[in-house]
C-alpha cells in the first residue's frame, strides 16, 4: 500500500491541523485542479470532523454554476484560472458552509494548456477567504507538464496559504 497523503502534503499539513484543533477553528475548501487532493488530505488527520466542514471539486463548469455561484452570464469570456475566480469560490463556498476559513484554488495541471501564463501547466491561483479578508497567491511549480507532481505541489500550496493567513504572515 502507498502512503497517503504524499510526504510533500503530510509536513504542511501536519502544521495546519495543528493550528486548526488548537484554535478551534474550520476549514472548507473549493478545488479544481488539484482534484480532491486538499480535501482528502485534510480528511487523514484523525479528529478531522472538528475542524472539516466540507469540500467541493468544482472540476467543469456545470459544477461551479451549480456550487459556487458561477452564472452562464459570468462565464462568458472565462479565459482560464485567475485569483478573482478562485477569490470568489472562497467566498461563496465559505458562505455556504460557515468555515472559518475557505481555501480555493484554480490551475492548469497539465500536461496540456494553452497560450497563456495562467493556462500554463504548472500554473496555480490559490485564495483563502476568512473574517480578515481574502487572501491571494498565484505561481507557477515549474514542474512542466508533470500533471501528478503539478496537483500534490497545488495542494501543498493551498495549505501554505491556509498556514500563512492562520498565522498573520500573509499579505492582503
Amino acid at each position: 500500500m502507498s502512503v497517503f497523503p504524499p510526504a510533500e502534503i503530510q509536513e504542511i499539513l501536519d502544521e495546519v491541523t495543528s493550528l486548526l484543533k488548537s484554535r478551534n477553528e474550520t476549514v472548507s475548501v473549493a478545488e479544481t485542479a488539484a482534484g480532491g487532493l486538499i480535501s482528502s488530505s485534510l480528511l487523514t488527520a484523525a479528529g478531522a470532523s472538528a475542524y472539516y466542514k466540507g469540500g467541493l471539486t468544482l472540476y467543469t463548469l456545470p459544477s461551479r454554476i451549480a456550487y459556487a455561484g458561477w452564472t452562464q452570464e459570468s462565464t462568458k469570456g472565462y479565459k482560464g484560472p485567475t485569483t478573482d475566480i478562485v477569490s470568489g469560490m472562497a467566498k461563496h463556498v465559505r458562505k455556504d458552509l460557515g468555515s472559518t476559513y475557505t481555501i480555493s484554488e484554480s490551475g492548469t495541471a497539465g500536461p496540456t494548456g494553452g497560450d497563456t501564463p495562467n493556462r500554463t501547466p504548472g500554473y496555480i491561483a490559490l485564495a483563502v477567504d476568512s473574517d480578515k479578508g481574502t487572501f491571494v497567491r498565484e505561481l507557477n511549480t515549474g514542474l512542466g507538464n508533470d500533471r501528478t507532481a503539478n496537483m500534490v505541489r497545488f495542494a501543498v500550496e493551498a495549505l501554505k496559504l491556509l498556514r500563512d493567513v492562520m498565522t498573520d504572515q500573509a499579505k492582503l
